[in-house]
């Protein structure tokens, strides 16, 4: 069995350019921009950015409908909560004045009494 043997450096400049001509090689065989294939792939690629940007716009769309309808909803609930506070205020209100009416009808009957 024979031992290692160092490469010397024409063997390593040689496996050098050897590597870079693969590259080259492979760079090469790479189809040009104007090749059909090239050009289907690009294409497909727009389309798909396309349906991308009306999906992401049709999403955008549906969520700003959604806050609207939850805006309307919080608006009406709003609303709803005021009227029954003042309609609430309206009742104690006019509870008072019934009170105020039968205290006011004690007291002139205690004063006719009185007399």
């Amino acid at each position: 069995m024979s031992g290692f043997k160092e490469p010397s450096f024409a063997d390593r400049q040689k496996a050098a350019q050897q590597a870079r001509q693969d590259i080259l090689n492979k760079f090469k065989s790479q189809p040009g921009p104007d090749d059909p294939a090239v050009k289907q792939r690009q294409a497909e690629r727009e389309a798909q950015a396309i349906a991308r940007a009306k999906a992401k716009e049709a999403r955008e769309a549906a969520k700003a409908e959604q806050k609207r309808l939850e805006e309307e909803a919080a608006a009406a609930a709003a609303a709803l909560l005021a009227r029954e506070k003042e309609e609430a205020e309206a009742r104690e209100a006019a509870l008072e004045a019934e009170r105020k009416a039968a205290r006011d009808a004690r007291y002139a009957a205690r004063k006719k009494k009185k007399r």
